[in-house]
C-alpha cells in the first residue's frame, strides 16, 4: 500500500480500482497505474450521464487517440486520466471551479511525468477532443434545445456507436499497450 505523510487524515486520499491509495491533491507519478486509469474511465459516464446510451470516459478518449497523429496519440488517451481520480464535472461548471482547475491541472502535469508525455498538452488535442465533443452530440444525445459551443469545428466522421464499460476498458488498454511498445 503506498503511504504519504497525509496518510493519518482519512479525508485526503481515495482507494483505487487496484488497491492503491491514492492522494488527489498530493499526486505522485508512482502512484498513477493504467489499469486504474483504465477502469475507472470505462465506468464513468460522459455528459453526467444525459446521454442516450452509456458512453464512457474511456471510449471517449480512445476515440481521441485514434484521430490524432501518432505523435500525439498518447496524449490523447491520456487526456482526461485525471478524471479517473477526480471524477468528471461538466464544462460548464469547471469554468466556475478554479481549485478544481487547478487541482486537475496539476494531476495532468503528473501524469505527463509519468507517461513521457510533453508538457502543457498540445493544442491539437483539445481540438480533436471538441470535434468528437460535436460527433457526440450528434449521434449519442438527444436533440439539442439550442446550439452547442463548438468552436465552430466539425465533428469527427466517423459514427459513434457506444461500447459497454468492459469494452472499452479493454480498448483502453490495447490502445495503450500498442502506443507504449
Amino acid at each position: 500500500m503506498t503511504t504519504s505523510p497525509s496518510a493519518n487524515d482519512a479525508k485526503s486520499w481515495i482507494q483505487t480500482f487496484t488497491g492503491k491509495q491514492f492522494f488527489p491533491l498530493n499526486p505522485r507519478p508512482e502512484d498513477l497505474d493504467i489499469r486504474d486509469i483504465a477502469h475507472a474511465l470505462s465506468l464513468q459516464c460522459r455528459f453526467n450521464g444525459h446521454c442516450l446510451h452509456f458512453y464512457s470516459v474511456a471510449e471517449h478518449s480512445v476515440r481521441v487517440s485514434e484521430w490524432l497523429p501518432a505523435e500525439l496519440s498518447l496524449w490523447g488517451l491520456l487526456h482526461d486520466a485525471a478524471e479517473a481520480y477526480l471524477g468528471d464535472v461538466v464544462r460548464p461548471l469547471k469554468g466556475q471551479l478554479p481549485n478544481y482547475n487547478r487541482i486537475e491541472k496539476q494531476l495532468l502535469q503528473v501524469v505527463a511525468e509519468r507517461f513521457e508525455l510533453d508538457w502543457p498538452m498540445p493544442d491539437e488535442v483539445a481540438v480533436a477532443d471538441t470535434r468528437l465533443l460535436a460527433a457526440e452530440a450528434r449521434d449519442i444525445m438527444a436533440p439539442p434545445p439550442a446550439p452547442w459551443e463548438l468552436m465552430g469545428l466539425e465533428p469527427l466522421p466517423m459514427p459513434i456507436e457506444p461500447w459497454s464499460a468492459a469494452v472499452a476498458e479493454r480498448r483502453f488498454i490495447e490502445r495503450f499497450d500498442a502506443l507504449t511498445v
